[in-house]
């Protein structure tokens, strides 16, 4: 059995379930690094760890395992509380400086990507629109020289007809005038008589 043929759309969906999962399987390792390390876990500490977007780490089946590790937190933060390794309020400003400047890069590419699959995707549609439109333009191309063809095979017709006409007009007169004559003839005879 053959597979039907992918669209570019397929391909884009395939690739993209395909990217979601590999980065679905980085958020799972890396909540694991983290919870062996003792390190803090938050929602934002998980997606800058494992490089993907703040979204996904929201995402069903993403959120869960997250919540669940940070339950576990307390006893995590009192550790860092007695050793003294907690961040500071500096160091947390710090790190939404950083984050904030990070979303908006990403929010440009994002725009950019869009922008871009947008451009991809009406450069497609005019190129099939462009094709049939050329095929439909030949078909119609050809359609009339086939019109021309038949119109020329009428008149050529329809001028050997006239001439036909005409030389059967010319045949039927010229029986007419004979007929005349005859009749004429034959009077004459029928007179002398």
């Amino acid at each position: 059995m053959s597979e039907a043929k992918r669209t570019p759309g397929d391909v884009l969906r395939d690739s993209r379930k395909k990217d979601s999962r590999t980065k679905r399987t980085r958020v799972l390792a890396v909540l694991d690094e983290m919870k062996a390390s003792g390190e803090p876990v938050t929602f934002l500490a998980v997606a800058r760890t494992a490089k993907v977007s703040n979204w996904l780490v929201y995402s069903p089946g993403v959120r869960e395992h997250i919540e669940e590790a940070m339950k576990a937190k307390p006893k995590a933060a009192r550790h860092q509380q007695q050793s003294g390794t907690r961040a500071s309020a500096a160091s947390l400003a710090t790190d939404l400086a950083l984050v904030t400047e990070e979303n908006k890069a990403l929010r440009s590419e994002r725009d950019r990507l869009k922008h871009a699959v947008r451009r991809s995707l009406g450069d497609q549609l005019d190129a099939a629109g462009t094709k049939e439109l050329t095929g439909r333009v030949n078909e119609l191309l050809e359609a009339v020289e086939q019109l021309t063809l038949e119109r020329e095979e009428i008149r050529t017709r329809r001028d050997q007809m006239q001439q036909q006409l005409e030389e059967m007009s010319e045949d039927f007169e010229a029986a007419r005038a004979a007929g005349r004559r005859m009749l004429k003839q034959v009077n004459r005879d029928a007179q002398e008589r």
